[in-house]
């Protein structure tokens, strides 16, 4: 049985006291299973704050992650964090190739590579986002961009996770239908090749509580990478149950 994740992208928000409070809020919140072994529950929270926010999950079944890397492990690389100082940290995934590096900052398919593979040196679990924009749907492309994006990951250690989340959807409150994102998540898995059958799939892109259920019902749709609903707790712990269920 392929693992089952809800990941919780906190992005630019919060300062550290909202931080620490939404921390312990969906510690609380969240209710697991006594069967852990396919079902986690992963937090990332801006570079700042990481340390605190381990503090308050150490102990409990959630995990924490970091929003990005640098792809070298050290150096002349100002502003930048490596996957040595997050695994020091205390994080055990790390997500690559979010829409908003991509396309806002020119992140490469070449440079998620890259980045890939230095977290798995390190020992972290990259969640590699992958998707096509508005205009690439509109003109019929998702497939040719989803091919190209998931080919540079190519052979994909099975240790990684891939989230898909259409770029259209992030933040707009437009959502994939549930056939629609398994559709995609099916193409994506028969795109990775030998070990797919093993590699999670993560949905992301307005996904809250009032979809997450259909979505999660679907065979290839392993969970979630939620945005703006992470930052609410009870919302955040209701689509964890909603996981389980499915």
């Amino acid at each position: 049985m392929r693992r089952r994740l809800l990941c919780g992208n906190w992005k630019m928000h919060l300062d550290r006291a909202e931080a620490v409070s939404l921390a312990r809020a969906v510690r609380d919140a969240v209710v697991f299973p006594a069967d852990l072994d396919n079902l986690s529950c992963v937090l990332f929270p801006p570079y700042p704050y990481l340390e605190a926010v381990r503090t308050v999950v150490d102990g409990s079944p959630l995990k924490l992650g970091a929003q990005n890397l640098h792809e070298a492990d050290r150096g002349a690389h100002t502003g930048e964090v490596s996957a040595s100082m997050l695994v020091d940290v205390g994080c055990e995934m790390v997500i690559v190739g979010h829409s908003e590096r991509r396309h806002g900052l020119g992140e490469s398919d070449a440079l998620v590579a890259a980045k890939v593979n230095r977290a798995l040196e390190a020992g972290l679990t990259p969640v590699v986002c992958v998707g096509e924009t508005g205009a690439e749907r509109d003109a019929g492309q998702t497939w040719v961009v989803l091919e190209r994006q998931v080919g540079a990951l190519v052979p994909l250690d099975t240790r990684c996770i891939v989230a898909y989340e259409p770029v259209w959807a992030i933040g707009t409150g437009r959502v994939a239908t549930p056939q629609e994102a398994e559709t995609v998540h099916l193409f994506i898995r028969e795109q990775l090749g030998c070990g797919a059958a093993s590699v999670p799939i993560l949905y992301g892109g307005s996904l809250n509580s009032d979809n997450a259920s259909a979505l999660f019902a679907q065979p290839n749709v392993d969970g979630g990478l939620v945005g703006g609903a992470s930052l609410k707790a009870d919302v955040f712990a209701r689509m964890l149950v909603q996981l389980q269920k499915c």
